[in-house]
């Protein structure tokens, strides 16, 4: 019988895959676009249906369509693996949660605790009535799994002891905390610990990954328990499952809605996003309260570079629009604004009235026109229009990446204010260089894994595959190989890393190649990917220390480093000559 993997490479292929992240051209029997890993003018990705991969002539990113969603969506292998089965209808039975790995065992702690708060929800009337009077309906609480969690110490905590969860687990994914203890003399730490829920008498909202899998929860106080001491909502703790500064709430739901309405509409809480999408507008993801960040951001672009922003119109949310509009601005994203009036959030304006808030998103401006605008009717005069405009505009005008544009915005400035043209780009000469005017670096390293980390994990689950299965000769092949890409310190570094790992690479592997292993041809190209890799980054070292030698003036070992340098491109060379080519 076909692993799911096998049964998935069937169903999908790759140019189906990357298209539906991506808008791919025609280019003999490939396709190509512009790589969604590195910036670039032109075209430089190719996708070949003949090989089932993808290439980048530019960053060398490589694949197929697991390490394309893996890289992508930020995914682990099991994530891509869900991903994908999901759309080829593929049903992954031998990736029971239960597996005893302890990844697989805090994703189930998770879900049951999600499943908890579902069931606490339906028989909490307090619970019901608050959520009833927000406007969500019984099928977008059923969609998004929201729930309640009682106002009771440790409710949570017994339910997951009877499940059999260990403390630690539920600690690890940030659902209980420990307990201060002090003795009868002051003395703190004495006596078993003592464990209470993080979470009491709220509102639950399970935050997902892109693969659809609970990862973290936030949590609604309800309006009579608000003593305005904690948090009126609170997040879960960053864990080894939960990144906050990459994670954005309805992600997974609204990914490929964004890419195919060619926009992301922004929204600042989770009852603004569930309203928003129970109106229809279902490419809307949400910042879940915390400081929007460039990883978030990158994330959405990949998608579409038209992003719509509505956040609240409170003080917290008019700065968090602020730093939205300048990073969005900054990563050259076209921006615009829906504007709300009557001091609304989006989920009052769409519950009392649903159709204002389609014309303000179809009548969304851009930001720069939405500020002058509000500039102008905000009845300033003179000096002191001008002045909010040199203060308010001109920086966001030097953040945008397109001089064009700058071009086009100070004209309609200078026309709608009565300002001269010439002195506003005079003034806007003087505009001091803010942080990310520049064009930002690719993010690659903060918003997905690196290439050869993905590419090293698959060589080494591969290893360790071999090893349980006591295949020698594969084993000893893969051991000769690696050490010759790798020094034995270096190699011994990585297999006490990887072995660590065991549990959740070998779940991998198996997925991959059922209780086979990979063919030799797929093994050499495996392989020598790594190297070219390895020798890629081992070049780029050597010449960063080689500059720094001819700074210090240290001729004996700038000779040496020269040496190494060239021998390293040669190698890199000899390897490039087996790449991806667009003629297969």
């Amino acid at each position: 019988m076909s692993t799911p993997v096998e049964q998935i490479k069937e169903r999908l292929g790759i140019a189906d895959v990357v298209g539906s992240y991506l808008k791919l051209e025609r280019a003999g029997t490939s396709y190509k676009a512009k790589c969604p890993f590195h910036n670039e003018k032109s075209p430089s990705f190719f996708v070949s249906p003949a090989r089932n991969s993808y290439y980048c002539f530019g960053c060398q990113a490589k694949g197929d369509i697991f390490t394309f969603v893996q890289e992508f969506e930020g995914l682990d292998f099991i994530g891509a693996l869900r991903v994908l089965a999901q759309r080829a209808g593929v049903t992954l039975t031998k990736l029971d949660p239960k597996v005893q790995s302890e990844y697989a065992r805090l994703y189930l702690c998770l879900e049951k605790a999600t499943r908890f708060y579902e069931e606490t929800l339906r028989a909490t009337a307090e619970a019901k009535v608050y959520i009833d009077g927000r406007g969500l309906t019984q099928k977008t609480l059923q969609d998004w799994r929201v729930g309640f969690a009682p106002a009771e110490w440790r409710q949570l905590f017994d339910y997951l002891t009877r499940e059999k969860f260990t403390p630690e687990e539920m600690g690890k994914v940030g659902l209980i905390k420990i307990a201060n203890q002090t003795d009868s003399v002051g003395h703190t730490g004495s006596g078993p610990k003592k464990y209470y829920d993080t979470f009491r008498g709220r509102i639950m909202f399970p935050i997902r990954d892109s693969a659809g899998r609970v990862i973290a929860f936030s949590g609604r106080i309800l309006p009579r328990l608000d003593d305005g001491k904690t948090g009126k909502y609170i997040n879960s703790p960053e864990t080894v499952l939960f990144n906050k500064s990459e994670v954005l709430y309805g992600f997974d739901r609204a990914k490929l809605v964004i890419r195919q309405k060619d926009a992301a509409i922004l929204v600042e809480g989770q009852v603004d996003l569930l309203m928003v999408h129970q109106a229809g507008h279902e490419n809307a993801v949400a910042s879940s309260g915390t400081a929007l960040t460039e990883q978030q951001l990158v994330r959405l672009k990949r998608l579409s570079e038209n992003l719509l922003l509505s956040f609240d119109a409170d003080s917290a949310g008019v700065r968090a629009s602020e730093r939205a509009i300048k990073l969005a601005l900054a990563l050259g994203m076209n921006v615009k604004v829906i504007a709300i009036g009557g001091g609304k959030d989006p989920a009052e304006l769409i519950l009392k009235e649903p159709k204002e808030w389609d014309r303000a998103v179809t009548e969304s401006k851009h930001v720069i026109d939405f500020l002058l605008l509000n500039l102008i009717n905000a009845s300033k005069e003179g000096r002191e229009r001008a002045l909010a405009i040199e203060k308010t505009l001109l920086p966001l005008l030097r953040l945008l990446t397109s001089p064009v544009e700058q071009s086009h915005f100070i004209k309609v400035i200078a026309e709608k204010s009565g300002l001269r043209e010439d002195a506003l780009w005079e003034a806007f000469k003087k505009v001091p260089a803010v942080a990310g005017e520049k064009e930002i670096p690719e993010l690659r390293k903060a918003t997905a894994p690196v290439r050869s980390n993905t590419l090293e994990r698959r060589v080494f689950s591969i290893y360790l595959l071999s090893e349980s299965q006591k295949n020698t000769l594969l084993f000893e092949r893969l051991q000769t190989a690696l050490l010759r890409i790798f020094e034995k310190e270096v190699f011994d570094k990585k297999v006490e890393h990887y072995k660590a790992l065991a549990d959740v690479l070998l779940l991998e592997a198996e997925a991959l190649y059922g209780d086979t292993s990979p063919g030799v041809s797929e093994e050499e190209e495996l392989l020598r990917h790594l190297e070219q890799e390895h020798i890629t980054m081992l070049l780029s070292e050597t010449m960063d220390t080689l500059a720094k030698s001819e700074h210090d003036g240290n001729k004996e070992e700038t000779q040496a480093l020269l040496a190494k340098c060239k021998e390293l491109t040669q190698k890199l060379g000899a390897l490039k000559s087996h790449r991806f080519t667009t003629t297969s």
